[in-house]
């Protein structure tokens, strides 16, 4: 693929395959994000239509599957060095804080609930720290 071809498409990378903005990285794992969760769903009501449980009780963090393979599919594309592994740690460590605060907070909702609530806070509190984090480490450290 050529550097033309990987600017038209989406989410649009560099030559090396990183993904360009922030925008793009949290269009396309938000859109993961909504995928999982409409998959959960429809798991959910065919498996409560055949009466193998009640709706909502599988864990919405599931929802965070597509996004996390983005997410590990940007810091693989970053050349191996600190600067992408302290961002990566960072991200995780803020993400899971923030989602677990926000599943906790949603304590009463069903679990399909506030577990895509959750994730959806992990996604985004991820992504927030993880692009200018590695972008800025990746100056500082060369």
């Amino acid at each position: 693929m050529t550097t033309e071809e990987q600017q038209r498409a989406f989410p649009r990378r560099d030559a090396e395959g990183r993904i360009l903005t922030l925008g793009d990285l949290l269009g396309v794992s938000l859109a993961g994000l909504v995928i999982g969760v409409l998959a959960l769903v429809l798991f959910e009501w065919a498996f409560a239509t055949m009466g193998a449980g009640g709706f909502g009780r599988t864990n919405g963090w599931l929802a965070v599957i597509l996004p996390v393979w983005l997410f590990w599919d940007d810091f693989r594309a970053w050349d191996f060095g600190a600067a992408r592994v302290v961002a990566a740690l960072a991200g995780v460590a803020a993400g899971v804080l923030a989602g677990l605060l926000a599943a906790g907070l949603a304590a009463g909702l069903p679990p399909l609930l506030s577990g895509a609530l959750a994730a959806t806070v992990f996604t985004v509190v991820y992504a927030v720290v993880w692009f200018p984090g590695v972008h800025w480490l990746a100056r500082r450290t060369g």
